[in-house]
Parts: structure tokens; C-alpha cells; sequence
């Protein structure tokens, strides 16, 4: 294959980001035809569709998407260097790619990472949430820096990467005032009286609350099952069930969502872990990360 035509990929980059190429044609100051025609070289030098034609819209196909991905980048860093350039000093700033579990209740990731915009380092944090396997793959060809997990790395794993433990929790469990009101016993043998929502089967946790249960005789009536605990507790807070959460959030959920504690257990227990390329922690984010986790647990 010829070397790699950057006029071309900056011509579909453009179209891609405007969404057709009449608006690509006025930012870039060219003729439609023009950029038509480089596109159409592009598709050709390359082998490969890079748009869906549907009528007169333009709509990425697969490889397109994922050469945008890769084009949305390049070009980023692009700017950069210009930026670079013209204040004649080293850059300023220094990008940092999380990758974050779906299951990672927002709040906690805020609370891991937010020390990384403290440092003295000026860093740009980018967040990309994602199943586990995808966010690895990404680890695995460089297009991410680490990755924020519940679940730590299996041994076997084809992709070369090290967990840290970062921080551990117990549970609380919580439900509304007005459905409290219709228990009639205490904690926890109330829990079987509520109408429960519960993490999936995806969340590493799931199983330990189950265990736990089964342990107290607590008979779950299970209504709903979630991946996203921000619509967990958003059912919870009108009052459709009872929920548990690490107790690391406890605060936060109580002035949010509007819910009461009905009690705690250190029985069932959650980690977080950042899964890293290096054994040996050198990233000074994913260093600030983890000494900042430590010095608060």
C-alpha cells in the first residue's frame, strides 16, 4: 500500500466533522466537487468505503468510524503543535486517556480522578467509558493510558497489563422514607420486605451481594436489574425499591437521590483497580491517582 495521503484524511476528518461535504466545502474554502473527487481518491488509494450515501447525506460507515477515531487524533495533536509553535515553548499541557468501566458509579470515578487536575502538571483528562474487553483492547494498542475497573485483569489475559489495587468498600444499603415506613421489622431482615433493585450480572459485586442474602436468609424480591447505577438510583429515589452502593458514596447518595441508610456491612466488599501497561507505576497521573486513593483509604 502507498504511504498514507494526510491531505486526504484532513478532507474526509472535515467532512466527517460537518456532516456533509456542502459545509466542509465552505470551512476549507474549496469546490464540493473538489473535495468529492479527493474523497473518492482517498476510498480508492486505501480500498475500503469511508461513507454511506443515503440521498444527499453522508453517514459514516464502520471503517469510517473507526478511521475518524483514529483522524480526530491526529489532528488534535496537530493543533497542539501549533499552539506549540506559536507561544515558541514546550507544550503545556499533557493528555491523559482514561478508560472507564461502564459499571464504575459516576460520583466514585469523579472522586479517583479528580486529583489528577490538581497536579502541578498541567493535564488534559479525557474519560471514554466502556465495557471491559473493548477499554482493554484499546489498552493493548495504546489509544488509552489506563483503565478504572472493579474487575481486576484474569490471569491468562492476552493483553500485557498489571493491576493496582486502588481502594476498597463496604456496602450500605438504601431505600425512600415512605417505603421504610412499610417495613415492620429492622435491618436487615426488613430487606426482605422491600422490593429490590440490584446491580446485573455484569457488576463484579452482584455475586457477593448474593452470597451475602443467602448468608442471612434474606429473601430478595428482585424487580429491576441495572449496568448503570446513576438509573439504579434514579428508581430508587421515586421509590420503586431498595439498592445498596459502596458506602465510599454513601454521603453523596443520601443529599442526591433523597434516600435514607437503612444500615452497612463490611461483609460485602468492592475494589477498584487501575489496570496499567506498567508493573512498575511510572505515569505521574496514574502515580497521582493511586497515592491520593491510598492516602484517603
Amino acid at each position: 500500500m502507498s504511504p498514507l495521503n494526510y491531505n486526504h484524511l484532513f478532507y474526509f476528518y472535515v467532512v466527517a466533522t460537518e456532516g456533509s461535504i456542502t459545509k466542509a466545502s465552505t470551512r476549507l474554502s474549496l469546490t464540493p466537487q473538489t473535495i468529492s473527487g479527493q474523497i473518492a481518491n482517498f476510498e480508492t488509494q486505501i480500498g475500503v468505503k469511508l461513507f454511506d450515501r443515503k440521498g444527499k447525506k453522508l453517514y459514516l460507515s464502520e471503517m469510517g468510524l473507526l478511521i475518524f477515531s483514529y483522524a480526530e487524533e491526529i489532528f488534535q495533536l496537530g493543533d497542539e503543535i501549533k499552539n506549540i509553535l506559536q507561544r515558541k515553548q514546550p507544550g503545556l499541557w499533557h493528555t491523559f486517556t482514561v478508560g472507564i468501566t461502564n459499571v464504575i458509579p459516576k460520583v466514585l470515578g469523579h472522586q479517583l480522578l479528580s486529583p489528577v487536575l490538581k497536579m502541578n502538571e498541567s493535564v488534559r483528562l479525557i474519560c471514554q467509558e466502556g465495557e471491559q474487553n473493548h477499554l482493554l483492547a484499546d489498552l493493548s494498542i495504546n489509544k488509552i493510558d489506563c483503565i478504572l475497573t472493579d474487575q481486576p485483569l484474569q490471569l491468562g489475559s492476552h493483553v500485557k497489563a498489571y493491576n493496582h489495587q486502588l481502594i476498597e468498600s463496604g456496602f450500605s444499603f438504601f431505600a425512600t422514607e415512605e417505603l421504610l415506613q412499610t417495613c415492620s421489622k429492622e435491618f436487615p431482615e426488613n430487606l426482605s420486605q422491600l422490593p429490590w433493585l440490584i446491580q446485573s450480572k455484569q457488576s463484579a459485586v452482584r455475586a457477593s451481594i448474593s452470597l451475602w442474602l443467602e448468608k442471612h436468609n434474606i429473601s430478595a424480591n428482585i424487580i429491576a436489574e441495572f449496568d448503570d447505577s446513576a438509573l439504579m438510583k434514579s428508581f430508587a429515589k421515586q421509590g420503586s425499591g431498595v439498592f445498596c452502593s459502596p458506602t465510599l458514596i454513601e454521603e453523596h447518595i443520601v443529599e442526591k437521590y433523597g434516600v435514607k441508610v437503612l444500615g452497612r456491612t463490611k461483609e460485602i466488599k468492592e475494589s477498584y483497580y487501575i489496570i496499567s501497561p506498567e508493573r512498575r507505576l511510572k505515569h505521574p497521573a496514574i502515580l497521582e491517582i493511586v497515592n491520593s486513593a491510598t492516602e484517603n483509604n
